[in-house]
């Protein structure tokens, strides 16, 4: 038995929320980054752990809309009920990890997230992903001081991959799908994210 969830991949443009999409749903990789006109949303369906469910995923805020790299005041931001912050079950927050402005801008974002959740509504799990992990040589800051900025500090899950080579893409998702499943139990979300690492069988249908 199976059912379906809400997933919004965001972060600033050109840190590759279309490509991990796009490695997810189709194995593919554009080399020539274009921007997002518009949100894009997908829906498909996947097989987790022998249940089916079907999937809205909201690609971002369209890389020639929103606020830019610089987040600034809330009146440059959509409005919450066009975004659908308000009722998507999980969030990916995307950021460049040689870009230390598109983390600034990932921080701005689960802020606004929890600014604009309703009262009483379910508390939905956000993965933050840092992506481009084959150009680890240029990153900005050190992994594990962000991962622990992020499960600490945000009360966030955390995990880096990268969409040109298409690794721990499948596993982001993964985890990710796990963790909205089991939102409910009394647990603290960056908690579940993490004890959702442990192997399980995900895929597309």
């Amino acid at each position: 038995m199976g059912g379906s969830l809400r997933v919004a991949v965001l972060g600033a443009p050109g840190v590759g929320k279309t490509a991990i999409i796009r490695q997810f749903l189709f194995g593919d990789y554009p080399e020539r980054h274009r921007p997002t006109d518009g949100p894009r949303l997908y829906r498909p369906a996947v097989l987790l752990d022998g249940a089916v469910y079907d999937l809205s995923i909201r690609d971002g805020d369209g890389d020639g809309a929103g606020p830019g790299l610089s987040p600034g005041g809330p009146e440059e931001w959509p409005d919450p009920k066009d975004w659908s912050l308000q009722d998507t079950d999980a969030f990916v927050l995307v950021y460049d990890i040689c870009s230390p402005d598109s983390f600034d801008y990932v921080k701005a974002l689960r802020q606004r997230i929890a600014e604009t959740r309703p009262a009483g509504a379910p508390e939905a799990p956000i993965l933050v992903v840092g992506n481009k992990r084959d150009r680890q040589r240029l990153r900005f800051g050190p992994r594990r001081a962000l991962a622990a900025l992020v499960r600490r500090g945000w009360r966030c899950g955390y995990l880096e991959c990268s969409a040109k080579y298409n690794w721990h893409v499948l596993r982001l998702f993964r985890e990710l799908l796990r963790c909205a499943l089991v939102r409910a139990r009394p647990a603290h979300p960056a908690l579940r994210l993490q004890g959702a690492l442990h192997p399980a069988r995900c895929s597309l249908m």
